[in-house]
């Protein structure tokens, strides 16, 4: 199902002629260049998903969904799409380089990310801008809420659809899978209405702040078109 973007986060003809940095300083996610880490929020806008009574086939289609073991490892159907990947893989390395100094981290988050995001039909480049304002890829990270790890999942969703163990949700790949599954069910429960979708991850549905935020990311520093590797 297609997604939309409601008026509120689609960019006007004027926002496409000014400068990326503006965009971003507008809604704090940019910090002074003097300070070294340009383009990265200081503070995240991490929330809290809100805990809901599922009808017993979501939840078990979800738990099918958590439950898979399966290596990430995409499968390609020709040599053209292996190499898109792997330009992509190349610049977004080089764009987390200030976040995850070593190759291998930002390596092995990368190919995890792509896996997950393919198997769930989301946008990579979307999933990287909330990862950016939910955690700033800090993997240990915990909100106030309690919300955990990279993509910051709250521990009732181990419970509710995973195997009850809360501390994996610290593990990269784990907390990929929920995040990513968990983001997938609202859009579709949204049908479609990203604004709705990403304010119930956050657990701010119906504000702006919180999705004006994620897309504000995705569109500026993780912009990506394929050929030239910029927005």
């Amino acid at each position: 199902m297609p997604v939309r973007l409601p008026s509120s986060l689609k960019e006007s003809p004027a926002d496409a002629h000014r400068p990326q940095r503006r965009r971003l300083a507008a809604l704090g996610l940019l910090v002074p260049a003097w300070s070294g880490v340009a383009l990265w929020p200081r503070t995240g806008h991490a929330g809290a998903q809100q805990y809901e009574n599922l009808a017993d086939s979501v939840r078990s289609a979800l738990a099918s969904q958590i439950a898979d073991t399966k290596p990430p490892i995409r499968r390609f159907d020709d040599d053209a799409q292996r190499q898109r990947y792997e330009r992509w893989l190349e610049q977004m390395e080089l764009r987390l380089a200030p976040r995850l100094p070593e190759k291998r981290n930002r390596g092995d988050l990368l190919q995890c990310l792509d896996y997950e995001c393919t198997r769930a039909g989301l946008d990579r480049q979307m999933v990287l801008g909330l990862i950016q304002v939910e955690s700033n890829f800090r993997k240990y990270a915990i909100s106030e809420a309690g919300a955990r790890g990279l993509m910051q999942v709250m521990p009732f969703w181990t419970s509710l659809v995973g195997d009850g163990n809360v501390r994996r949700l610290f593990e990269m790949r784990t907390n990929l899978r929920y995040g990513c599954v968990i983001l997938r069910h609202y859009i579709d429960g949204e049908q479609g209405d990203l604004f709705r979708a990403l304010g119930r991850y956050n657990g701010s549905v119906g504000l702006a702040a919180y999705p004006n935020a994620v897309y504000a990311a995705w569109k500026g520093y993780w912009s990506y078109a394929e050929g030239n590797g910029k927005g």
